[in-house]
């Protein structure tokens, strides 16, 4: 019997079976340290650029098992499915808006899969990204279509045994909006979190205290964040906006930076940020309020476990100033730094000297 079958012949709903495991591991530990990347480790196995990640869960579902488990090694609690771009939208690129039901499910029995046998509870998060496309009235997506889209995609994951739909890399609130309203009818828990930029706001010119707003409507949502955009400084500038902007504290803050900036070396493209960085970095994060921190583009497991070396060991302390987190984890943009300063209200004077030569280039 399928894990999801198991759970539908309980007399508790979904929600609160799903949301009783969260809380009992986040009692336990006082936060959960989520994975790494997946199509960067995705290509470090041989996926090709402009082949969709999400068709290795027919093609090669060993290799995302493995890189599931690789970071189940290294000390995540949350694993997120390889379903990332699985939704028609994003499939229909590839002729495939036709598959999103079986690449969704066969995604989240992979990751129910790689954690069988590891001796510890592990979190299944069901990533649903962005449709790619842009919401009426400046693109030509209208608001029934992305929440049909999203649903299909929502309601496999949960079929295929996922514990809670995480939906990421947003960057308009109204189809975040979207997003959270497909999920809701799973009866799963929901986390969901932006992607910012440069100014510390989204694409669509969003910044976190509208997705605070958003979201402390819907008691489904368990935690919201920031993951991707710029780089590990740039993010932890968001976090402090979130822990500043937050009203509902039962609300978990999530933190899933990409490791460091991405570089162009010999062909290819590589993160410059360090296991030792990336160390650094989720200790500023659970410092700030983040009680879900993880890696994101660039982050492999050699990362990740030294995230979870550091946070085992690491005391609480006070928040650190942002010139002592900009020298510490790399610059933050001036724009992100007054957003961080409004929220804050405090001044500050940036010492760093790339963005002293940023001054001089405008």
């Amino acid at each position: 019997m399928l894990k999801s079958e198991r759970l539908y012949s309980m007399s508790v709903s979904l929600s609160g079976f799903f949301m009783k495991k969260i809380n009992d591991l986040m009692s336990a530990k006082g936060y959960l340290l989520a994975d790494g990347a997946t199509g960067t480790n995705l290509f470090l196995m041989g996926l090709e650029s402009g082949h969709s990640p999400e068709f290795w869960n027919i093609e090669h579902p060993d290799r995302v098992l493995m890189n599931h488990r690789g970071f189940i090694e290294a000390g995540s609690d949350i694993i997120l499915t390889n379903t990332f771009g699985a939704n028609q939208y994003r499939l229909g690129l590839h002729k495939a808006e036709n598959m999103v039901s079986k690449l969704n499910y066969e995604a989240a029995q992979i990751a129910y899969s790689a954690t069988s046998g590891c001796g510890r509870e592990i979190v299944i998060a069901g990533s649903i990204g962005p449709t790619g496309e842009i919401m009426k009235p400046l693109g030509i997506l209208e608001k029934d279509s992305a929440i049909s889209a999203f649903s299909e995609q929502a309601i496999a994951l949960r079929d295929g045994g996922v514990d809670l739909i995480w939906i990421e890399t947003m960057s308009s609130q109204l189809e975040m909006q979207c997003a959270i309203i497909a999920a809701i009818p799973t009866q799963l828990p929901i986390f969901c979190s932006y992607s910012f930029d440069t100014h510390g706001k989204s694409m669509m010119g969003h910044e976190p205290k509208e997705l605070v707003a958003l979201v402390e409507n819907y008691p489904q949502v368990l935690g919201y964040g920031a993951n991707c955009g710029i780089g590990m400084s740039e993010l932890i500038g968001s976090i402090i906006c979130f822990s500043q902007a937050r009203n509902d504290q039962s609300k978990h803050i999530i933190a899933k930076a990409n490791c460091g900036i991405p570089e162009f070396i010999d062909g290819e493209i590589k993160y410059n940020g360090s296991p030792e960085m990336m160390a650094k970095y989720a200790c500023y994060a659970k410092d700030i309020g983040a009680t879900i921190i993880g890696g994101c583009c660039g982050t492999e497991k050699e990362h990740v476990k030294a995230m979870h070396a550091a946070l085992k060991l690491h005391q609480p302390k006070k928040p650190k100033d942002l010139n002592e987190i900009v020298e510490s984890l790399g610059e933050m943009t001036e724009g992100n730094i007054s957003l961080v300063k409004q929220y804050l209200d405090q001044n500050y004077v940036p010492k760093s000297k790339v963005n002293r030569k940023r001054r001089r280039r405008k």
